[in-house]
């Protein structure tokens, strides 16, 4: 009896996230996190060098990536939908800066973009990850405890660096690399942080997220937490940024193939016994 496909769990708000972007641009963005991924991007392409006739970034927020290269931008959509308006085998380079991290259906959004490949297409992206925000979370969820009794889901969970190793092979990609640029960043103070993040679009849109305003108390004894935990000598804190970078290419002919099983020309062991009589 065939199974029935699972659904994938529903944690982001894309909507909302789309009119959290849609505000931070009217503050006025802060993007140095994004022109250091731009900057970073622009180094790793040309590493490559190959011209790319076809290129698109993916959801990539405000203008992040507009000085790259032309590119077709696929926005994000205002209903949230994850669907790709992409024609198989019409790509040969699809890059995205910091929107993966918000997506449902990672691995559905990866099986897309790797029909949306050419053979031998490649996938550039960078997407916060790891231990991103872990001093934000702590100080919550410690003054939540202590002041209601209870924790509410305030960061997002963040995918892990073998995640999306393993999601890209699962994909279909071909030569999968993954690793990590770790930012510190200091700030005067929590309320600091968070205006920050305000103007990065990337406050809270976890569909589980408290609906009621945050009590001032509540944020109050946050901060002090965060200053007591996390405060150089100098009094700034710090906030920690993991920017997971991925790759991986639409298998091709030409590309490095691993050798079969079984069609080594010397084995292991023979190789050890070798070096133990040197």
């Amino acid at each position: 009896m065939a199974q029935t496909p699972q659904t994938p769990p529903v944690l982001f708000d894309r909507a909302l996230l789309h009119a959290r972007q849609g505000r931070a641009q009217a503050l006025g963005e802060v993007t140095f996190l994004l022109d250091r991924v731009a900057e970073d991007m622009s180094d790793r392409l040309a590493a490559v060098m190959r011209e790319f006739q076809a290129p698109a970034d993916l959801w990539t927020p405000g203008e992040g990536l507009a000085g790259l290269r032309a590119t077709q931008h696929i926005a994000l959509d205002a209903t949230g939908a994850e669907k790709l308006p992409l024609a198989p085998d019409s790509l040969d380079l699809v890059v995205s800066a910091l929107a993966l991290q918000f997506v449902n259906d990672l691995p559905g959004v990866f099986a897309q973009i790797r029909r949306a490949l050419k053979p031998d297409g490649l996938l550039l992206a960078a997407m916060i990850g790891g231990d991103s925000l872990t001093e934000l979370r702590q100080a919550f969820a410690a003054a939540e405890a202590e002041c209601e009794g209870g924790v509410s889901p305030r960061v997002a969970p963040f995918a892990d660096l073998r995640d999306i190793g393993a999601l890209l092979q699962r994909a279909g990609f071909a030569l999968p690399v993954t690793d990590v640029d770790r930012v510190v960043v200091r700030y005067s103070s929590a309320f600091a942080l968070m205006q920050d993040l305000r103007r990065m679009g990337a406050t809270n849109v976890l569909i589980e997220r408290r609906r009621a305003p945050s009590r001032r108390a509540t944020l109050l004894r946050m901060a002090e937490i965060y200053a007591e935990r996390f405060a150089d000598v100098d009094g700034r804190i710090r906030a920690t940024f993991d920017i997971i970078w991925l790759s991986g290419w639409a298998p091709h002919a030409s590309q490095q193939q691993p050798l079969k099983p079984g069609s080594a020309k010397a084995s292991l062991a023979e190789a050890v016994k070798k070096a133990g009589k040197e």
